[in-house]
């Protein structure tokens, strides 16, 4: 299984991992739209990304979430009627939604935001398991 593991010692809160995502998935720079959100709590790094837990896919009326062959869980936007039953549930808050996107959005562990992350912040991890 692929995910998103960061490392909050290492993370300056910069944004760069935002903007690189945003800029990928929503073609716009807005912190709004990335799929990794990192903001800095009693000066200290949060950094909130989807663990692909998958419980989301239990949720969902529309069976529009499923994992791939690499255990990361996606959206059928065919399918996905923007009920939003994934972002009230999802355990680690990092189901999204914008008005401006018509369907929910998440992590998939693309590795754009790792490659952006001047201080190595982030990593993708495969632990060979399929969930």
């Amino acid at each position: 299984m692929k995910f998103l593991k960061p490392h909050l010692d290492r993370c300056v809160v910069c944004g760069s991992c935002m903007s690189a995502c945003s800029k990928t998935w929503a073609k716009k720079d807005d912190p709004g739209l990335s799929r990794i959100r990192v903001e800095a709590v009693a000066g200290y790094p949060d950094i909130h990304v989807c663990n692909q837990c998958g419980g989301c896919i239990a949720v969902c009326p529309a069976m529009a979430l499923s994992r791939d062959k690499n255990g990361v869980v996606q959206i059928d936007r065919s399918r996905c009627t923007s009920c939003l039953m994934c972002v009230g549930f999802c355990p680690s808050a990092t189901m999204f939604f914008s008005p401006s996107i018509p369907s929910p959005f998440k992590c998939v562990a693309c590795g754009v935001c790792v490659r952006a992350c001047p201080e190595g912040a982030l990593e993708i991890v495969d632990t060979g398991e399929e969930e």
